[in-house]
């Protein structure tokens, strides 16, 4: 199942008790960071468990897996992650400026990767999908989430609000002209007769 088919990954498995939506948002796509990423964690704790610093690597990274969720609603993108805290991140779709996705030769072979969301005003990545399944999809997803989310606030807008907004910032452009307008300079009369 792709992230365009519907609620893709774990969604059924998933605790999203942490998750509080709006009336009118639903779940459109919700995973976690895709399990085969422990792989790597695996493969150095294991010889590493001699001395039981390889328990604390697999143990740490098994934590972080499987305590980050990545939702996609109809109305903004979270993020959870946390072992014994909790941070819940969300971003709206109409502050959403970039997004793009990357995969590395491991990501692109098992088919995850980490999508990157970039908000207007902020600096650099402000929200990321690490180890995300099927990447470009999810991609996808957004994307069009964000194209319909600014047809549908330019569909609000009609051609009277925006005639009255721009009549309303003419005027307030003439007033401020008018009140930088330095005052007429009254003409001096000069008492003595002019001579030819």
């Amino acid at each position: 199942m792709t992230a365009a088919d519907g609620p893709a990954g774990d969604a059924a498995d998933m605790d999203l008790e942490w998750l509080s939506l709006d009336d009118d948002e639903e779940l459109l796509w919700a995973s976690g960071p895709d399990r085969r990423t422990l792989i790597p964690a695996f493969a150095i704790g294991i010889p590493l468990s001699i001395v039981l610093v390889g328990i604390f690597i697999i143990v740490g990274e098994y934590l972080r897996v499987t305590n980050t969720n990545y939702v996609v609603t109809n109305r903004a993108l979270y993020r959870k992650s946390g072992v014994l805290s909790r941070d819940v991140k969300r971003i709206d779709f109409g502050k959403v400026q970039n997004i793009s996705y990357a995969q590395t030769a491991l990501g692109n072979q098992f088919g995850y990767g980490t999508v990157e969301i970039s908000t207007a005003g902020g600096s650099g990545v402000e929200m990321a999908f690490k180890s995300a399944p099927d990447p470009q999809d999810v991609q996808q997803l957004i994307s069009e989430r964000i194209k319909r989310e600014r047809r549908d606030g330019d569909d609000e807008r009609t051609k009277d609000d925006v005639l009255e907004e721009i009549l309303t910032e003419l005027r307030a452009i003439r007033a401020a002209v008018a009140d930088e307008r330095p005052a007429e300079a009254e003409p001096q009369v000069d008492d003595e007769p002019r001579r030819r």
